[in-house]
């Protein structure tokens, strides 16, 4: 295993399209890291740098304290996992795994040897006389894991890997790549679309939005302390509730839509303390309109009838879920979903009092979208 650095990479096509921004990034060895952004952010082409399949613009890749930027990928020693599994029909499972190994003429003996140890880890190892046509989605996904296995790279590339399976089955390969990760101890950068699958399997998330890293950190940091309304946005199911607001005179109000005048936020009702831990930070002295408030949905609570700090809401719609119920409430001219418990039971249009957990509210600023701590 390897580490991978990034030093300034840049990617642009006939020097005027640029879709990676200048990006730098550290992956420790036997770290597993994931790429993950929406369609079109420059997560797969970030990815195809590191192997050697789309040239660098600008910067370095830097592998196992190697520059790379010039070296073809047979030389990077990195497999990569392809989404469409690239398995070769007309060959047995057997003959798709050993195929790398013999055009590096590995000696037979050794090529059986680490296919029947990778088949074993992945549980194929009953069927490795079969083609490609004869297995299911996740089987095919097994054997391209099991091919880059064998090869005992420095780096495992996974370039989205799933999204071409059924959602039970992309559970249940997600189980099987995490146990992976822990039995090998490789270094793996994966990329997807699916923040659940980010949340679920890195040991670190790199959040890409339109080639510019916006934030690099554990799961736990994206999800709790997002520097950007993005990463906020990003990531979460559902997302958090990210509403325009004024911060004036220690109290933000919910404003409902940006740009509303001044006076008529003041005589809005939906108001809320600053929390504590903005007290002594850069939002006290805000008295702007151009802010964002945000709270994920799992900090917004039902109140007592009798809590006089809590706002009043009314339902505007109810979603069950079997262990919960998602509700959204009006509050003001603002609308927030909140995690309800699962009997929750009230019609549309009944008024009840919620509270917001001011050690989860989060503030950004509307122009930069960064996080006001």
């Amino acid at each position: 295993m390897a580490g991978v650095e990034l030093k300034q990479v840049v990617k642009s096509y006939d020097g005027k399209n640029t879709v990676i921004q200048g990006i730098d990034l550290e992956i420790r060895p036997g770290e597993f890291v994931v790429f993950v952004g929406p369609s079109g952010c420059g997560k797969s082409t970030l990815l195809r740098m590191i192997a050697g399949l789309e040239s660098i613009s600008g910067g370095d890749v830097i592998i196992d304290g190697r520059r790379v930027n010039d070296e073809p990928p047979r030389a990077r020693d990195i497999a990569m996992v392809f989404q469409d599994y690239a398995l070769y029909p007309h060959k047995s499972l057997y003959d798709n795994m050993a195929f790398g190994l013999r055009l590096r003429k590995t000696p037979e003996d050794e090529i059986k040897r680490r296919v029947l140890e990778a088949a074993r880890l992945l549980r194929i190892d009953h069927m490795l006389d079969r083609k490609p046509a004869a297995l299911s989605g996740g089987q095919r996904q097994r054997v391209a894991i099991g091919r880059a296995i064998v090869r005992k790279p420095k780096v495992f590339l996974f370039d989205e890997p799933l999204s071409n399976l059924d959602a039970q089955l992309r559970g249940e390969m997600r189980t099987e790549i995490k146990k992976l990760h822990q039995r090998l101890g490789a270094t793996i950068i994966y990329v997807t679309h699916d923040q659940v699958e980010a949340m679920t399997l890195a040991d670190r998330i790199a959040v890409l939005s339109a080639g510019n890293l916006m934030q690099y950190a554990t799961p736990h940091q994206i999800y709790t302390q997002p520097r950007a309304t993005f990463v906020a946005g990003f990531t979460g199911s559902p997302a958090m509730n990210l509403l325009p607001c004024m911060v004036h005179n220690g109290q933000i109000a919910l404003t409902g839509k940006a740009g509303t005048e001044r006076r008529e936020t003041e005589q809005h009702s939906a108001c809320l303390d600053l929390p504590p831990k903005l007290q002594n930070g850069s939002a006290r002295s805000v008295t702007t309109m151009r802010h964002v408030f945000g709270i994920r949905p799992e900090n917004i609570h039902l109140a007592p009838a009798d809590d006089r700090s809590a706002l009043f809401a009314s339902v505007v719609v109810a979603e069950p879920l079997g262990a919960e119920t998602l509700v959204t409430f009006k509050v003001g001219a603002c609308e927030v979903v909140a995690r309800c418990p699962a009997n929750f039971h009230e019609r549309v249009g009944t008024a009840m009092p919620i509270y917001f957990d001011q050690q989860h509210m989060h503030l950004f600023d509307a122009d930069s979208g960064l996080a006001i701590q």
